[in-house]
Formats: structure tokens, sequence, C-alpha cells
């Protein structure tokens, strides 16, 4: 009996699945033109695109090369050959400085691995040496995620991943994204969280929209920083919820958000009274109404895709709050 509940939970999963790859199919946002233009140091943006409303919206605006360039010019797909040997040329280092006593810690390399190997006339010692480098060992190979901007994730179903840290490249890209502060509150004229919100929704959801990859086995393929996502008019959910999250951080700096992860899906929250049918989650005691900025359908804030829906009532997210 048990067998069949499951497969039956199952197949309304699958049903919702579809019925919201149908809603994306037939409520596509319009990403009406977008032009890049060469300035010499700068590159110059023009987006036009229908929001929510239908209403046609538009933006222009120019960045510096340097910037768009050099900015996360050494994010690359996560690979643990280089985690390793950044682990173990720092533990060599800090061995040199200080090295474990009654014991002698070779590098081995074994099948194009190193491993390390310790060996000493104390069974004590030993055992207490490969625990001071397990401790290293995580000390530096953390240190080496955060330089990377990556993370460690646990996904709602305890599995263990490596992805991009999104909330903390969101927050090294407010700066650059400064620009939209004023662009977006000429078209607002007032300061709505609301209306702002839903502005920037509307531009994110009609930049044309690229598969995620897993979390799980991709290691950040894939993944666009945001401007990146700008330059190239490309990304995926991950993409793009951090992109619209550097924006609205940039908007509204004081604002509570939140990043939601469901399967093969992002979410944002973001710290508002509700208003009518609004989704929302409560983390810690905020109440954050939930939005969909990927695309291509369009979704004002507090409406979210059917099977989005489904997965965050049922609590089957993770969620990461910006600080």
């Amino acid at each position: 009996m048990g067998a069949i509940m499951k497969f039956s939970h199952l197949l309304v999963l699958i049903s919702l699945f579809a019925s919201s790859l149908f809603l994306f199919e037939k409520a596509q946002a319009e990403q009406i033109n977008f032009s890049k233009r060469d300035l010499g140091d700068k590159i110059q943006f023009s987006y036009k695109w229908h929001d929510h409303l239908k209403r046609e919206k538009s933006l222009k605006f120019s960045l510096p090369k340097k910037i768009i360039f050099n900015r996360f010019r050494q994010f690359r797909t996560f690979k643990n050959e280089f985690s390793n040997a950044y682990v173990h040329k720092a533990i060599q280092a800090c061995l040199q400085e200080k090295p474990l006593v009654n014991v002698q810690v070779k590098f081995v390399k074994e099948d194009g691995q190193t491993k390390i190997n310790i060996s000493g006339k104390n069974t004590i010692d030993v055992n207490n040496a490969y625990q001071e480098l397990t401790k290293l060992e995580k000390k530096y190979g953390d240190e080496f995620l955060a330089k990377s901007n990556y993370q460690h994730f646990i996904t709602y179903s305890g599995i263990n991943a490596i992805k991009p840290n999104h909330v903390a490249i969101a927050e090294q890209s407010v700066h650059d994204l400064k620009i939209f502060k004023e662009l977006v509150l000429d078209d607002v004229n007032v300061k709505n969280i609301r209306k702002v919100t839903n502005f920037v929704l509307g531009f994110v959801q009609s930049i044309p929209y690229e598969k995620l990859a897993s979390r799980i086995t991709s290691s950040g393929s894939g993944f666009n920083p945001p401007l990146t996502l700008l330059y190239q008019n490309k990304g995926d959910c991950d993409s793009k919820v951090t992109l619209t999250a550097a924006i609205l951080r940039a908007l509204m700096p004081r604002i509570n958000m939140v990043i939601i992860y469901i399967d093969q899906h992002a979410l944002f929250g973001i710290d508002l009274l509700a208003e009518g049918n609004d989704t929302t989650i409560v983390q810690d005691g905020v109440t954050y109404v939930l939005a969909e900025p990927t695309g291509p359908a369009v979704f004002a804030l507090g409406k979210i895709a059917p099977f989005s829906k489904q997965a965050v009532l049922a609590g089957l997210f993770s969620a990461e709050k910006f600080k």
C-alpha cells in the first residue's frame, strides 16, 4: 500500500511538472529587442520586453568593459583536482612552519592523486596527527571553496553537493548593478517594493532561458554570474535568480531576501506583506513572498508555477538567506 501511495504521489508531481512546462510555453515573456553596442571602454546594453501586464518596457545602460570582463574572471567549473592541489600545497606550507611532533608525513602520488601517509613509533601520535590533518584539510578545503565562490550544499533530501555560492556572487555584484537604481525608479516613479520587484522580474524573465544542469553533478557548469548573463543575454534559473537578487539588493539594500532551491529550479523570496493569494514561506519567523525570475513564463511577485508551488507546499526545498 505504501509503495502505491508513493507511486501515486510521483505521478501527481510528474503531472504538475508537465502542466508547469506547458504554462511556461503558453505564457512566455517576450524580449522584444536586445542589442549591445561597443562604446570603446564601455558596452551599451539596450532591452525591450513586455511585462506581466503586457506593457512594453525598456532599459538602456552602459557598463565598463573592465568590470564586465574582469569580474568573476577566475570563476570556473569546480574540479576536485584543483581543490586537492590547493589543499595539499597549503598543508605542506603549514607543516613546514609548524611540523607535527613524533611523526613523519609524506605526500605520495598514487594513480594520479596525492595521498598523505603518516608514520611514527607511537599509535596515539599517528592518530592525533591524522586528526590534525583532517582539520587542516577541512580548513583549506573551505578556504578554496570561498575563494572560488563555491559552497557546500545540502539538498532538501539530504544529498551533499558543491555548487556556486549564489548569495555571495549576488552580493559581490551589487556595486556593479547600482546603475539600475535610477533607471528602475524612473520607470516605477514611486519607491514601491512590489512595483520595483515586478519591473525587475519582467526584465529578467524576458532574458532567454537555458536549461539548468544538475546542481548535484554539474559542479557549476552552465552558471553565469550576473554581468556574464547580461553580456551573453542568456542564463539558467540559478543564474537568473542570482541576477535578480543582485539587482534588487542594489535597489533595496536593507530588504530581507532568500533563494529557494527545488529540484532543477530556483525561486527567490522577499520580505514583504503578502497580498491576496500570494505564495509565501516562513523562515526563522520572517514571511517571504515568492517569485519566479526564470521565465519564459510571466509571473508577477507572489505568483509561481504550479510545480514550484507544489514543491514549496510539500516542503521539498532548501533555502539560503541573504545577510
